[in-house]
């Protein structure tokens, strides 16, 4: 079911015109825009936004929404455990203020500016931070995408996805052969080529456990099995017999 740009609005208070810039740089573009240019935003538009919310609460930026939920190996599971921690934290801090208030309202209040410490919640995000970099398998790598991600506008963002939805697809045509097929093989190599092109130096250490999250994360195993039953599958057995074999089918990489 796709809704129309007003319904996202109402249904979850975030307005037309924030819609309309998260969509200018490409943070949440809409699944189709008619002739007319009316926008329509489908369920998977509304699980982004939701996780853009998330973080909006937790006062990221929204370059940091953008470097961190359009990482080639970005864990939402993992982002909403983070989240719910953080949101635990925040919620302990309001209720301390409002015992603060309220102490005051009775006349017993003290100057008591302890609880108006948001220390524990920036010593969390940075923990956040910290692990998202680890997540990249190496400092180098996480730097030089902050680098190359920093300037992205929404072209940039649509022509990378467009890109990575057209390996997939390939990928979904080819999965009735064997991994280790010349073609498949190929594929590979282009994925690869296309993360170190947009994101960071793509090691073989990095490939082999972005194969295994594509089928062990539900979100990006239903993101690429919709182009066909088992694709997510199929792509980390032909990532995993890449690595393998690298050394010895590609020793010119």
């Amino acid at each position: 079911m796709n809704y129309l740009i007003s319904e996202i609005a109402k249904l979850t208070g975030v307005s037309v015109r924030t819609l309309h810039y998260y969509d200018q740089i490409g943070l949440l573009t809409p699944v189709e825009t008619s002739e007319a240019g009316y926008r329509y935003y489908n369920e998977e538009n509304l699980e982004t936004l939701q996780q853009i919310l998330f973080f909006r609460e937790l006062d990221f930026s929204l370059k940091e929404m953008m470097q961190i939920m359009y990482s080639p190996n970005y864990n939402k599971e993992e982002a909403l455990r983070k989240q719910k921690e953080l949101l635990f934290l925040k919620q302990r801090r309001l209720e301390k203020l409002i015992e603060l208030i309220n102490d005051n309202l009775r006349g017993d209040g003290k100057m008591d500016f302890s609880k108006f410490d948001v220390a524990e919640i920036e010593s969390l995000k940075k923990e956040y931070a910290k692990e998202a970099k680890e997540r990249w398998g190496e400092t180098k790598a996480y730097e030089e995408s902050l680098k190359k991600t920093d300037q992205y506008q929404k072209e940039d963002w649509n022509r990378i996805m467009s890109e990575m939805n057209y390996l997939i697809e390939a990928f979904a045509q080819c999965r009735n052969q064997i991994p280790g097929d010349k073609k498949v093989q190929e594929l590979v190599e282009q994925w690869k080529s296309m993360i170190t092109k947009n994101y960071y130096e793509c090691t073989d250490e990095i490939l082999a456990g972005l194969g295994i999250m594509y089928q062990e994360d539900e979100r990006f195993k239903k993101n690429m099995d919709r182009h066909g039953e088992g694709t997510a599958k199929f792509m980390r057995d032909a990532i995993t017999f890449y690595c393998q074999n690298n050394k010895t089918e590609h020793p010119n990489l």
